[in-house]
């Protein structure tokens, strides 16, 4: 089924205008994001059809069958109680029965570790992109090559340099294992090419080394290291760098550019946001998703505040909702009895 399906056959159980236009901080370029509840025909909730979920291409317009809806309310997930907390000017359509679903009986203390717990993970993100940001990656990947090294009394010397010193090819050399040491090699050379050395790699891809054999009479040259670990950690970074610049929104990184505070601002600003919305939850009892702090938000978007000083006022968020957590009378977990109860009696109003 498609989002279209949906619509034609009046399946739409809920629409709202979500994301930031429903926290009041929209912009004139802002995207809108529309988030949805819908049901089943008859013949495919009580078939094999079940469908938990319909998105359009982008996932900026989402739909959850009531039951998943009500499975991740009680997991109490901050996108899904932002959905029933939805301000009235961004609610386009609401049937009757929705209002069995009431935000108060699914509020609880779980959202210290829904809400709370997810900023800790952009705070993590914000990290990391900020390594990207401040450590770009060339282009041209480096090889196992770059991560050999040649032993020079207490010292070593890079292999590649070691070999242009001589004017020697790295297909002319051939390896041996050292016994009982790891990614430690013995290093003999072919001038005439004619020993049949397999090189110290055979492609320029190679995540190993290659192993020779070795006339018993020849001496070796050096001994090399090669650090594999290290070569490794590389081609992870190498791939997550540049499958983050294929992927990001470069507008959104040109700004990030522009304020020259080297993090993505508007990733902190949400997380900043979610955690004010669990300080508040825990605090109030209450969730309100229209900001009432838009000018402070936006400071952290358009990069006035400082990266350190960001993640200290997080900290102290934190530290704010655990007090807030103990002294909450909100319930650990939302009554799932109450909520099991009621989506059983929507679908037989639906179904009937």
């Amino acid at each position: 089924m498609t989002i279209q399906d949906l619509k034609s056959q009046n399946l739409i159980f809920l629409e709202v205008i979500s994301g930031s236009k429903s926290f009041g901080l929209d912009t004139p370029t802002s995207d809108t994001d529309i988030k949805g509840v819908f049901y089943l025909p008859k013949e495919k909730f009580y078939g094999l059809d079940y469908i938990p979920q319909i998105a359009n291409e982008t996932n900026d317009e989402v739909y959850y069958e009531i039951g998943r809806f009500v499975e991740l309310l009680l997991k109490n997930n901050p996108n899904i109680l932002e959905i029933l907390a939805t301000p009235e000017d961004c609610i386009l359509h609401k049937h009757p029965l929705m209002e069995r679903l009431r935000l108060k009986d699914f509020l609880s203390k779980l959202c210290k570790d829904t809400f709370a717990g997810y900023a800790v993970t952009q705070i993590k993100k914000a990290r990391g992109l900020k390594k990207k940001i401040v450590n770009p990656m060339a282009k041209e990947k480096k090889s196992l090559l770059d991560f050999c090294y040649i032993l020079q009394g207490y010292a070593t010397v890079p292999l590649l340099q070691w070999l242009e010193e001589r004017n020697y090819q790295q297909e002319r050399c051939g390896l041996i294992n050292l016994p009982n040491s790891r990614d430690m090699f013995a290093l003999f050379y072919d001038a005439e090419g004619n020993l049949g050395y397999k090189g110290i790699i055979q492609k320029e891809n190679s995540n190993e080394v290659s192993l020779s054999s070795i006339p018993k009479e020849k001496a070796h040259l050096a001994y090399l290291s090669c650090n594999k670990d290290g070569y490794s950690k590389y081609c992870k970074e190498y791939t997550e760098y540049w499958n983050w610049i294929d992927k990001r929104n470069e507008d959104r990184y040109q700004t990030n550019q522009q304020h020259g505070k080297n993090y993505d601002s508007k990733n902190m600003m949400h997380t900043i946001r979610l955690l004010q919305t669990a300080e508040q939850v825990l605090a109030t009892g209450k969730l309100n998703i229209r900001v009432p702090n838009r000018a402070e938000l936006f400071a952290i978007k358009s990069g006035e505040k400082e990266y350190d000083e960001l993640l200290e006022l997080a900290d102290q968020l934190i530290l704010s909702i655990e007090n807030y957590y103990n002294t909450s009378t909100l319930p650990d977990y939302p009554d799932e009895q109450k909520a099991l109860e009621n989506l059983i009696e929507i679908r037989k109003s639906l179904y009937s």
